[in-house]
């Protein structure tokens, strides 16, 4: 798949690898003297704390290294950059790690998207349904976000971007009787996938998480079995606050899989990692750019590579 993290102009960032090197491996040959010495571990956790992986991922890949170093597996500087990422991908295939779209035993498939303003979810509809189309499925996108009327006007442009068809709602509507509508649609019209849309709540708002839940009851009551994917899709730039998020809609709701939007470099690559372990939630998809064509269906080996590659 094409690169994963993104380069502002195609300039590469400071990478987390250079940050290691530099800050936490300045004296690299402490490895092969028999492993990093108390000083260099404390300044490995700074800097992964950094990079937004979380206490517990940390602390357990800074233990892993540190095992494997004074075991005599590790003594080089490549060595510890593979151990490094060797535990990054072990994180991420832990747990539930299926990238694959669940797809309905008979269509259509139903496909919530919901998460907090800004965080790129008509973006990543728009995508999704150009990839869908692309595999010659039968789109239809549902404007379920009915508080704004610029979001209905930003997703039909990506709808028909993308060559999806597109059920649009009136201001104020209720969010569950357009999701309905686009579900009776999408079935009369033999489409393969239907793609609800949803306000960008905040996660905070009770009100609005329980509307959530109600899209959710009465599209499975329309549908046993729907929504058959509820894609949560974050801001890769807002830090910790991506696992609070990520906590809370999942309390809310079932969520079947992560989007990692705005993935902005390597130096802050962790939160992907801190979030599939805080809800054992696979990661399916990174958002790539700004391009339509830009979103990859999530790699574990090769997003380790990407975060831990020399820059």
């Amino acid at each position: 798949m094409s690169r994963i993290f993104r380069r502002d102009g195609d300039v590469p960032k400071r990478s987390l690898w250079q940050r290691i090197k530099d800050i936490a491996l300045a004296d690299v040959g402490v490895v092969v003297r028999g492993g990093p010495d108390q000083g260099s571990l404390e300044r490995l956790e700074e800097v992964l704390l950094d990079a937004d992986f979380g206490v517990a991922t940390t602390m357990r890949l800074v233990a892993d290294v540190e095992g494997l170093a004074l075991a005599g597996s590790v003594r080089t500087q490549q060595e510890f950059r593979a151990a490094l990422r060797d535990g990054v991908e072990r994180a991420l295939l832990t747990g539930r790690h299926d990238v694959a779209l669940t797809y309905a035993a008979q269509a259509p498939t139903v496909v919530l998207v919901i998460g907090v303003n800004g965080a790129g979810k008509t973006t990543f509809i728009g995508k999704l349904a150009s990839a869908l189309r692309a595999q010659r499925k039968r789109v239809v996108v549902a404007a379920g976000d009915t508080f704004r009327a610029g979001a209905i006007e930003q997703l039909k442009v990506w709808a028909d971007r993308a060559g999806a068809e597109f059920v649009g709602a009136t201001v104020g509507r209720d969010p569950a009787a357009v999701a309905v509508d686009a579900l009776d649609v999408a079935t009369k019209n033999n489409a393969d996938v239907l793609i609800v849309d949803t306000a960008g709540r905040l996660h905070t708002s009770g009100n609005l998480m329980d509307e959530l839940k109600k899209i959710v009851r009465v599209l499975g009551k329309r549908l046993p079995g729907a929504p058959h994917e509820t894609l949560l899709v974050l801001d890769g730039t807002i830090g910790q606050n991506a696992v609070v998020q990520a906590k809370t809609f999942a309390a809310a709701v079932p969520i079947t899989g992560l989007v990692v939007t705005k993935v902005d470099g390597t130096a802050k690559g962790g939160i992907v990692v801190a979030v599939h372990e805080a809800i054992d939630v696979p990661v399916k998809f990174i958002g790539t750019g700004e391009s339509i064509g830009d979103l990859a269906t999530f790699d574990a080996a090769e997003f380790s590579r990407e975060l831990l590659e020399e820059v």
